[in-house]
C-alpha cells in the first residue's frame, strides 16, 4: 500500500514514513496558492485580531472558507502542527469574517512550504514521551482556559489532543 484515502505510505526496512502530500497540493491547487511564498508558522500568534469584536467586514462568500476549512480537517491527520490553527479557524465557521480567510490563506502558505512533512515511525528504543500545555484563562474571546497533549511513541506522535 503507498498511497489511502489521501494518505501516503513509504516503507523502507524498520521504517515507515506517513505523509499527505499530494493531498496538500490539491489543496493548494483548489484555492489558487500553489506559487504562494511558504512562511514559517501555521498561525499568526495575536489571536486578538480574530476575535468576533475585532475582526472586520463579514465575508460575502463564506461557503468557499467553509470548503477550505474542512479540507484542512482533514489534513491533522498527518500534521498535528497544523491542529491548534484548523480548531481555531474552525470556530468561526458560522460567520466567517475577512480576517478569518487572510488567516486560513496564512495556513495554505505554511502548508506550501511544508508538503514534505510527515510522521516517521522508526524501529528501535520503545519510549512513550508526553508532552502538556496550559494556557490559564487565555482566551481572548471567553477567557477560557486551554489544555493540549502530545504522546510520541518511538519517533512519532501517535496522539494529540486540545481541550478548552
Amino acid at each position: 500500500m503507498h498511497y489511502f484515502l489521501g494518505l501516503e505510505f513509504w516503507q523502507k526496512p524498520r521504517e515507515i514514513f506517513l505523509s499527505q502530500g499530494k493531498y496538500v497540493v490539491k489543496i493548494l491547487e483548489r484555492f489558487d496558492m500553489v506559487d504562494c511564498k511558504p512562511i514559517t508558522t501555521p498561525m499568526e500568534l495575536d489571536l486578538k485580531k480574530l476575535s468576533s469584536n475585532a475582526a472586520g467586514p463579514i465575508l460575502r462568500n463564506a461557503t468557499k472558507y467553509r470548503q477550505l476549512v474542512g479540507a484542512l480537517m482533514f489534513l491533522v491527520n498527518s500534521h498535528p502542527d497544523v491542529c491548534f490553527a484548523v480548531k481555531t479557524l474552525s470556530k468561526h465557521m458560522v460567520e466567517p469574517h475577512h480576517i478569518h480567510w487572510i488567516g486560513s490563506k496564512n495556513l495554505l502558505r505554511y502548508l506550501r512550504g511544508t508538503i514534505t512533512y510527515g510522521l516517521r515511525y522508526t524501529d528501535g528504543d520503545v519510549r512513550l514521551l508526553g508532552y502538556t500545555d496550559v494556557d490559564w484563562a487565555g482566551s481572548v474571546m471567553d477567557r477560557k482556559s486551554t489544555f493540549g497533549c502530545c504522546f510520541c511513541l518511538r519517533s512519532a506522535s501517535i496522539s494529540w489532543m486540545r481541550r478548552k
